[in-house]
């Protein structure tokens, strides 16, 4: 048995946990440089505002019902994540974290626990010690949890638990969920489905075997053995290892000079850089890019990438930064108005001793284990631990004239000490 714990309309959750007044009117979360609808509350989502709508279109309409309008705050939520994920290690003896708001646990070994039990347990313990309202959708296989959970949230009368244990009950919860809504089956294969007359995750487990191995290939065959009760999604305990890092941002304003450009790029293949340190990972491939208001029809547009290999794998915040003001130069062109730009480091190998493998003509000679550069990087990235993201950063960085839009940004309270709640008596 699987278990599916998923925060409810999380990043709204979050903002709500410190804010008791917010509890019961409308919030929505914006994306960066406050631009579209990224969360909803239940009120929100009742007043009818879509996810992904532009902020300015629904305006009015959010001035007018009072909604609490927030920017996106990723500190808070990495950190409430966090948290969330650390009492569910607790909760069970397996955890694989899917996402920022989702985690399964293996319940194999719950035998001898009513399991709609134990999964009220797990809300009430999450929400007393975080104040996040989470789901929990407990089945047999993963993708059958996925369903379970789904059902949970969107049915009231299971009041957050959806137990899928017996035939009848996973069959009618088959019946229930639509071919588009399973997990893993995307727009093409729903119309794929649809146009065969498949209409219902119960439809899809008694579709013909050969069909789906043809058409939906060794994924979709997963999915319907995975509907029809056959686990084949193991527990992945181990986070499989990235195989590129990006970090790319929306401008809140245009930027046209090469030095400003410079500098965000510069900034961006830093954190790029401390991304891929953690990983403990090297980077052979470096990417830039750069590009105009796609929405702008006024003004020229422009998307300017450019893929280098760096001279042998890497993870030094100066050779990578350096490599991208080569790169961001030669696709630099005078006259346009940027609106965003990014970093993507990729080719990325273990950091370990002896796993790499060097060229045989190399173009420049990867200097004997550069113990002084490797120790700089280290000696930054405990100071950053210490004292705060960028407190010691290269002079090539900067964020100051380029930052994006947050103009309802709340406090860290949870990270900064600045923000730190104060209760008085």
């Amino acid at each position: 048995m699987f278990a599916l714990v998923d925060c409810n309309n999380f990043y709204a959750s979050c903002e709500r946990t410190f804010r008791p007044e917010l509890r019961l009117r409308p919030v929505v979360v914006l994306s960066n440089n406050d631009g579209c609808i990224i969360a909803r509350s239940e009120e929100a989502k009742a007043l009818g505002i879509k996810m992904g709508t532009p902020e300015f279109k629904c305006r009015d309409l959010l001035k007018k019902h009072d909604v609490s309008v927030f920017s996106s705050n990723y500190a808070l939520y990495g950190d409430m994540s966090s948290r969330v994920m650390r009492l569910l290690a607790k909760l069970a003896p397996e955890i694989e974290v899917y996402s920022i708001d989702e985690a399964f646990l293996d319940m194999t070994s719950f035998t001898r626990f009513d399991l709609q039990d134990y999964a009220r347990h797990i809300r009430q313990t999450i929400r007393q010690h975080t104040g996040i309202p989470v789901c929990v959708g407990i089945a047999p296989t993963k993708t059958l949890a996925k369903i379970a959970n789904r059902l949970a949230k969107k049915n009231p009368d299971y009041h957050g638990v959806c137990v899928l244990k017996s035939h009848e009950e996973i069959y009618n919860a088959l019946e229930r969920t639509k071919v588009e809504d399973i997990w893993g089956i995307g727009r093409q294969w729903s119309k794929l489905l649809q146009a065969k007359r498949i209409e219902t995750a119960a439809d899809l487990t008694v579709a013909s075997p050969v069909w789906i191995q043809k058409h939906l290939h060794i994924v979709g065959a997963r999915i319907q053995a995975e509907l029809q009760g056959k686990s084949c999604l193991p527990m992945e305990l181990v986070r499989p290892a990235k195989q590129s890092i990006c970090t790319s941002r929306s401008f809140g304003r245009s930027v046209s000079t090469l030095s400003e450009l410079q500098q965000a790029v510069a900034t961006f293949a830093g954190k790029c850089a401390v991304k891929l340190r953690k990983e403990n990972a090297l980077a052979s491939m470096l990417t830039v890019f750069i590009a105009t208001n796609p929405f702008d029809e006024s003004a020229n547009r422009y998307w300017g990438t450019r893929t280098a290999a760096l001279p042998y794998p890497t993870h030094d915040s100066i050779k990578i930064l350096s490599a991208a003001e080569a790169i961001l130069s030669g696709i630099f062109q005078d006259g346009m108005a940027y609106k965003k730009a990014g970093v993507i480091l990729s080719g990325i190998v273990s950091g370990e001793p002896c796993s790499t493998t060097l060229s045989l003509f190399p173009e420049e000679e990867e200097p004997e284990p550069n113990r002084r550069d490797a120790k700089l990087m280290q000696v930054m990235d405990s100071i950053n631990q210490r004292y705060g993201r960028s407190a010691l950063h290269l002079a090539s960085e900067n964020t100051n004239s380029w930052k994006p839009n947050q103009a309802n940004l709340s406090p860290n309270p949870t990270t900064s000490w600045n923000d730190i709640i104060e209760v008085k008596v």
